[in-house]
């Protein structure tokens, strides 16, 4: 059976850079200092009706204002709303609404509302887009740390090459910035104890966190063309591995990550040399980037093509990094133009990284390889090309 070529019609993102996509690009060239990368000043009334939205957590606020971008742009979607499949990730969900919960239930009335499980649920956000556009596909939501965005974009992408559905809404969404995620990750010794990411930067120092959601409206590519639809990228293929070797440590020779980039390729029927640009994890973590840069050196050998990390201007959205990051590549074809690496000024030389981009550059757009790495060995990458002549 031949696989069933998938189109990426709508991009909905927002993040620190900026809400909607085109402030979210223009954004992306801009050093925000240090401090967590929050999305400012947010206010989902635009999009969502005080009533509603103050019966969804954060995460889920996020989530459906990049869904109806996405969807927005798409246009009328011919397929049947009941073989579109919705696949939208989180690293930990609802964590607004679960500290409220656990505040609420040791106070001595025990009062809580009753919308609070619902809200805190991860798979909230997913249930949320499928029940405004009336989607009746398999919703599903991935939880496998900081690779999970990327996982339900190849997710959506098998269900739909495959036969299972039409269409998908597909991405993460993420509302971390709070002083347990932060405690946590100052405990790991992963988070920067300046809050300024540089990733594979000599100087760097660790992660600081972001925020916010990316929606990738996928359909099958023929489907697309016959609606007249406009096509702004192909996914070609997608890999998942494990490391199999710690909670929170890479593998010392990165043997499942590579992996992850040669089973991606392959998937997507491209050769090493002609990837044209590598969005990478990038976390500016002392093993997250010395790991990387290791798996792409062995990878690409004396070719490398460009390479860079958005978490300098993004930071680290946990379970949505991949979706936005993804989300990124996407922008990078339509707009012609590749992200800066913001915040590093000179390569760590034990890094064998060469080629790292380090202002927004022009580029002539050809296939993309977007890279995700997680807590428990969980490896994602994808592979996203320019749109077919």
């Amino acid at each position: 059976m031949n696989k069933r070529r998938v189109a990426i019609t709508g991009v909905g993102v927002l993040a620190g850079p900026g809400v909607g996509a085109a402030d979210f690009w223009k954004g992306l060239a801009v050093d925000p200092g240090a401090g967590h990368h929050d999305v400012k000043d947010w206010d989902p009334e635009p999009w969502i009706p005080l009533r509603e939205h103050r019966r969804l957590d954060r995460f889920t606020q996020f989530a459906l204002v990049a869904a109806d971008e996405a969807i927005t742009q798409a246009g009328t979607l011919t397929a049947d709303p009941n073989r579109v499949a919705v696949s939208v990730a989180t690293g930990i969900g609802g964590l607004f609404s679960l500290e409220e919960l656990i505040f609420g239930a040791y106070q001595d009335d025990g009062r809580v509302s009753p919308l609070l499980i619902p809200m805190m649920m991860c798979n909230a956000a997913g249930a949320a887009i499928s029940i405004k556009y009336g989607f009746g596909g398999p919703t599903t939501t991935q939880v496998v740390a900081c690779a999970a965005g990327a996982q339900a974009i190849s997710d959506a992408m098998r269900a739909i090459q495959w036969g299972y559905a039409d269409a998908a809404m597909a991405g993460g969404s993420e509302a971390g910035i709070r002083k347990p995620t932060e405690a946590g990750f100052a405990a790991a010794r992963a988070l920067s104890p300046t809050l300024t990411a540089r990733p594979f930067s000599a100087d760097r120092d660790g992660m600081v966190l972001g925020e916010g959601a990316a929606i990738l409206l996928l359909e099958e590519m023929e489907m697309a063309r016959e609606r007249g639809a406009t096509i702004l990228a192909e996914l070609a293929g997608a890999a998942s591995t494990a490391d199999a070797y710690h909670v929170t440590a890479p593998h010392p020779e990165g043997a499942g990550a590579e992996r992850a980039v040669r089973l991606a390729l392959e998937d997507a029927g491209i050769e090493p040399e002609e990837v044209a640009y590598v969005n990478a994890h990038g976390t500016g973590t002392e093993l997250n980037d010395r790991t990387e840069g290791g798996v792409f050196a062995r990878v690409f050998g004396d070719r490398q093509p460009p390479l860079s990390s958005i978490k300098g201007a993004t930071g680290h959205a946990l379970g949505a990094s991949g979706a936005i990051e993804a989300a990124a590549s996407v922008l990078a074809i339509t707009n012609e133009e590749l992200p800066a690496n913001i915040g590093t000024v000179a390569v760590d030389p034990e890094i064998p990284l060469t080629n790292l981009v380090l202002e927004p550059t022009p580029w002539k757009p050809g296939p993309v390889v977007s890279s995700s790495f997680g807590f428990g060995g969980h490896n994602t990458v994808l592979v996203i090309s320019p749109p077919p002549v």
